[in-house]
């Protein structure tokens, strides 16, 4: 199989120690290509450089969780670094982008306010230099939902809705506006009914793979935290993992896993159209 993890952070201090490593485990695995999104200009030349490191892609922007201290002088950093690399073709999306209202600080009126000011600015960017976008989405769909329709491009929108957990019909409006959505780890867990029976019967053309390294594990990594307190450690996401996660919606989906993997690098492709030429030919059956 071939796989394509559309969403890991690479650059996080827990993989720093043995990235090359982790990114060798994926490979072996069967994972071909990862997309490095950003979270602040901080990060921009370590994702960047990681993904020629490794022959993988990045995405540039400002993640809703670093938007706090977020000024325009971040903002204009990052049109210079798109400005700066519109030539490179690991460039495939501004990303990670979006609303977060679950942290409550982050969902005061003011802070509200102040997300959705450094949101749509980033949207104009990613309309400026026709890129998709990946959304960080947490408590927050109708509001993504209600910038992305009024700031809609000519050509329309593409990109990932990224580790999707709302509702069908919002589900449904992010996948109208062309974008896929992104499930991961969380979907292995019996208790997610809700994200388990939309990874079941959603159309599979809206769906992406992903695993949000080193966040979201799977179950099979997670650990309670009575059982960290009794010291097993939790275990680390990985994009190695990925090909366990396809099993996981293979069994929701009572479909082969070759055919869910033909689809997954469909879809991927459709949401990241720059993605097609850093691909590996598919394999010959």
């Amino acid at each position: 199989m071939v796989w394509i993890d559309t969403h890991c952070h690479l650059d996080a201090p827990e993989l720093a120690a043995d990235c090359a490593a982790v990114r060798e485990r994926a490979r072996a695995a069967g994972v071909a290509h990862c997309l490095i999104p950003a979270v602040s200009p901080a990060n921009f030349e370590a994702v960047r450089s990681l993904a020629h490191r490794f022959g993988d892609s990045y995405a540039l922007g400002l993640h809703p969780l670093y938007v706090a201290d977020a000024t325009d002088a971040d903002l204009a950093a990052l049109e210079q670094a798109l400005q700066d690399h519109a030539g490179d073709p690991r460039l495939l999306a501004v990303g990670e982008i979006g609303l977060d209202f679950f942290v409550p600080a982050l969902a005061t009126e003011a802070m509200r306010a102040h997300q959705e000011r450094i949101y749509r600015a980033q949207l104009r960017l990613a309309r400026r230099f026709d890129l998709p976008v990946v959304l960080h989405v947490r408590r927050s769909a109708d509001r993504l939902l209600a910038h992305l329709r009024e700031l809609t491009p000519a050509g329309g929108w593409r990109g990932i809705a990224h580790a999707f957990n709302g509702s069908e019909q919002q589900a449904m409006r992010f996948v109208e506006l062309g974008f896929k959505l992104g499930f991961g780890g969380a979907l292995t867990f019996d208790s997610a009914r809700q994200l388990r029976r939309l990874a079941s019967t959603l159309p599979l053309s809206a769906l992406v793979l992903e695993t949000d390294a080193p966040d979201i594990p799977p179950w099979w990594l997670y650990r309670t935290a009575a059982e960290r307190a009794a010291g097993l450690p939790q275990g680390r996401n990985e994009p190695a993992q990925l090909p366990r996660i396809a099993q996981e919606l293979a069994g929701l989906r009572s479909m082969g896993v070759q055919e869910l993997a033909e689809q997954l690098r469909h879809n991927a492709l459709e949401a990241l159209p720059r993605l097609s030429p850093l691909l590996p030919p598919w394999p010959a059956t």
